[in-house]
């Protein structure tokens, strides 16, 4: 069974960059014909898709997202990372990893599988 696990830290100060990696296991990122994909939820707010990274590493971004947003992986590790510069406390979300067969991800759908989330909190 694939498992995804999000490891960062909790708290970020404004202007400075989030970065978050997701660990995979039971499965390789560069599996045919996946998308692994970052996936954020603010308090009181519904699912961003914020981009994702294919299994031949082409990388995909949400258009309100892209200037400040990079995704990146080291598949020695199986892994992949979220890079999210020049945060504000608008970005405190609950930050999710997540596989599918489609690049962009705003629901669970019954063939993919989501991390369990990680709390991100931008302030001073």
């Amino acid at each position: 069974q694939v498992q995804l696990q999000e490891s960062g830290p909790g708290l970020v100060k404004p202007s400075q960059t989030l970065s978050l990696t997701c660990t995979v296991s039971g499965g390789s990122i560069t599996t045919s014909s996946y998308y692994w994909s970052w996936i954020r939820q603010p308090p009181g707010k519904g699912l961003e898709w914020m981009g994702a990274i294919a299994y031949s590493g082409s990388t995909y971004y949400s258009p309100s997202l892209k200037s400040r947003t990079s995704i990146s992986r080291d598949t020695s590790k199986n892994q992949f990372t979220l890079q999210l510069s020049s945060v504000t406390p608008e970005d405190t979300a609950v930050y999710y990893c997540a596989r599918a067969r489609e690049v962009v991800v705003t629901s669970k759908g019954r063939n993919d599988y989501w991390g369990q989330g990680t709390q991100v909190t931008v302030s001073s």
